[in-house]
C-alpha cells in the first residue's frame, strides 16, 4: 500500500483565525498530515493543486441550518442531499441541523433520531442540536440519551406559542439539565407577549401583510427576551447561545453578561448585516419573510460594527428552504406564512463582503465563518488548518466578484434574498475530508459520505481549545 499523500495544496497562503503562513498543505486519509513551509519543495502526492495567488481557509461550519423541517402545515423543500450539496458549493463543509419536534406527539429524542437517520444521505459532515418544547418527567432521560448520541446542545424558542415555544419553567429546567450534561443551551429570543400583542394590534388595523412584518416584531421584543434569558442562565450557571441576533442592543446585553463571567454567545446571520427593512417595501417583500425581520439601516450598520469588533461570535445561515409558491400562499397575513430564508450556499460571499467592507481582516472572517462555530459548538477536528484536523479546506479567492443569480444556486428553491447583489469572495476549490468536491471542472458528487459528528461536552471542549489553538498557531 502506498503511503504517498493523496493530495497536496501547494503554494498556499494558509489563513486561520489566529494568523497566516505560506505553506504546502499535505492531506492523507482525510486529514491534514502536515504543513510544509512553502519555501521548500512541493511534496509528492496523487494530486497537487496549485493555490498560488489565492488563500486557503478552513471549510466553513454552519451552526444553524434547518433541513427537511416541518413547521405546522409547511415543510421545507430540501433534504440532506440537496442542502449538503449546496453547502459544499458555498465552501461550507459541516452543517449543524436541528431535531425540532414536529408536533406535541413527537418527543425531543424521536425528533433528533429521525434527523440523524435522514442525515445518512448527506454529502458533508453533519451534527445536530436537539430541541425541547414542553417539560415532562421524561425530559431529563431524553437529554441524557441525546448526549449519548453526541447531541450536546438543545434549542428552545421564547416565542411561537402553540407550536415551538417553551415556557420559562421549561427553559430554566432544561438549562439545569444542560449544566449537568455539560451541554449548551440555544435560544431563539423574542418576547412572545409583546410580539403577540403587537401583531394583534396590526391585524385589527388591517396592517398584517408581509409589507408590515418588520413592524409586528419590534427590536424591544428581542432585547427583553435576551435580558430575561441571561438572568436564567446566570441563575442556573448554564452556558447560553443566542441565535440570529438582529439588534446591537441584544448583542450588547450578551457582551455585558460575558464581562461578568457568563458563558454567553451571540450569533447573527448574513441577511441581518446586509439587508434592511426597506426590503418590505420592495416589489417582492415575500423574499424576506423571516423572524426576527430585517431592521432599520441604522440598526444594520450598528450590528455590522459589533460583528467586526468581535462582539458577535458566529455567522450562521439559519437556512430554511421554502420556495416562492409557499411564501406567496398567505402574503396577506404574516401569521400564516412560512418564515425563513435559503442561505447555506451564499453564507461565505455575503459574510466576507459584509465584514471586509467594514474593515475586517480575513482572519476575522475565518473566525466567524469556521473557527468559532466549531469551537463553541464543540465540533472536534473542524475550523482550523492544522496537523491532525479534518482536511476540510477551501481554496478561496478574496477578489472574485459574482452577481448572485438565485435560480442558478443549488439549494432546491427558486429564489435567494441576495438575488442580483454583487458579492466578493468565492470558493475556487473545496475539499471535504480530503475529497475534492468542487474545482474548475465543477461539482464532483462524493455520494452519501458525510459523517454524523458526535460532539464532546461543551466545557470539556472549551477547556481544551486554548491549548489546541496554541499548538495550531505554532505549526
Amino acid at each position: 500500500m502506498s503511503h504517498q499523500p493523496q493530495l497536496v495544496i501547494a503554494n498556499a497562503t494558509v489563513v486561520n483565525s489566529h494568523g497566516r503562513r505560506e505553506a504546502h498543505v499535505v492531506v492523507h486519509d482525510g486529514r491534514i498530515a502536515r504543513l510544509v513551509d512553502a519555501a521548500g519543495p512541493v511534496p509528492a502526492a496523487d494530486r497537487t493543486i496549485d493555490a498560488a495567488g489565492k488563500l486557503v481557509i478552513p471549510g466553513g461550519v454552519d451552526g444553524h441550518c434547518h433541513v427537511a423541517q416541518v413547521t405546522g402545515r409547511f415543510r421545507t423543500l430540501d433534504d440532506y442531499r440537496t442542502t449538503s450539496t449546496a453547502a459544499l458549493w458555498g465552501g461550507t463543509t459541516t452543517i449543524i441541523d436541528f431535531g425540532i419536534p414536529r408536533d406535541a406527539q413527537e418527543t425531543p429524542l424521536a425528533a433528533a433520531l429521525h434527523k440523524k437517520e435522514l442525515a445518512t444521505e448527506s454529502r458533508c459532515d453533519v451534527a445536530l442540536h436537539g430541541a425541547v418544547v414542553t417539560w415532562d418527567e421524561t425530559v431529563p432521560w431524553q437529554l441524557e440519551q441525546l448526549a449519548a448520541e453526541g447531541v450536546r446542545s438543545v434549542k428552545m424558542y421564547t416565542t411561537n406559542r402553540g407550536t415551538t415555544m417553551a415556557d420559562g419553567d421549561t427553559i430554566l429546567k432544561v438549562m439545569r439539565e444542560m449544566v449537568r450534561l455539560d451541554g449548551l443551551t440555544y435560544i431563539h429570543a423574542e418576547h412572545d407577549p409583546i410580539i403577540a400583542d403587537c401583531t394583534a394590534q396590526h391585524a385589527e388595523d388591517g396592517r398584517i401583510g408581509i409589507e408590515h412584518l418588520h413592524r409586528t416584531r419590534p427590536e424591544l421584543a428581542e432585547e427583553i427576551s435576551v435580558k430575561e434569558t441571561l438572568a436564567m442562565a446566570e441563575y442556573t450557571g448554564a452556558p447560553v447561545y443566542f441565535v440570529h441576533q438582529s439588534t446591537p442592543g441584544a448583542v450588547d446585553l450578551v457582551s455585558e453578561a460575558r464581562s461578568r463571567g457568563l458563558e454567553a454567545y451571540s450569533e447573527t446571520c448574513p441577511h441581518y448585516v446586509t439587508l434592511d427593512d426597506s426590503v418590505y417595501g420592495s416589489t417582492f417583500p415575500e423574499w424576506f419573510a423571516c423572524c426576527p425581520p430585517m431592521r432599520s439601516p441604522e440598526t444594520v450598520a450598528a450590528l455590522k460594527e459589533r460583528l467586526v469588533s468581535g462582539a458577535i461570535h458566529t455567522m450562521s445561515s439559519d437556512h430554511s428552504c421554502y420556495d416562492l409558491s409557499q411564501k406567496r400562499e398567505r402574503t396577506d397575513d404574516v401569521r400564516a406564512m412560512p418564515h425563513g430564508l435559503p442561505g447555506v450556499e451564499t453564507r461565505m460571499p455575503v459574510t466576507f463582503t459584509a465584514m471586509t467592507s467594514a474593515g475586517a481582516t480575513v482572519e476575522q472572517f475565518v473566525e466567524a465563518f469556521a473557527a468559532a462555530p466549531a469551537r463553541i459548538n464543540a465540533v472536534p477536528g473542524k475550523g482550523s488548518i492544522a496537523e491532525g484536523f479534518d482536511a476540510d479546506l477551501v481554496v478561496f479567492d478574496p477578489a472574485e466578484e459574482r452577481t448572485v443569480n438565485g435560480a442558478a444556486l443549488h439549494m432546491g428553491t427558486d429564489f435567494s434574498p441576495f438575488d442580483g447583489k454583487a458579492l466578493t469572495g468565492w470558493p475556487a476549490v473545496v475539499v471535504s475530508k480530503g475529497r475534492v468536491v468542487l474545482d474548475a471542472d465543477g461539482f464532483h458528487d462524493p455520494g452519501a459520505v458525510g459523517r454524523f459528528i458526535n460532539r464532546t461536552g461543551f466545557r470539556q471542549h472549551q477547556s481544551a481549545a486554548p491549548e489546541a489553538s496554541r499548538l495550531a498557531a505554532a505549526l
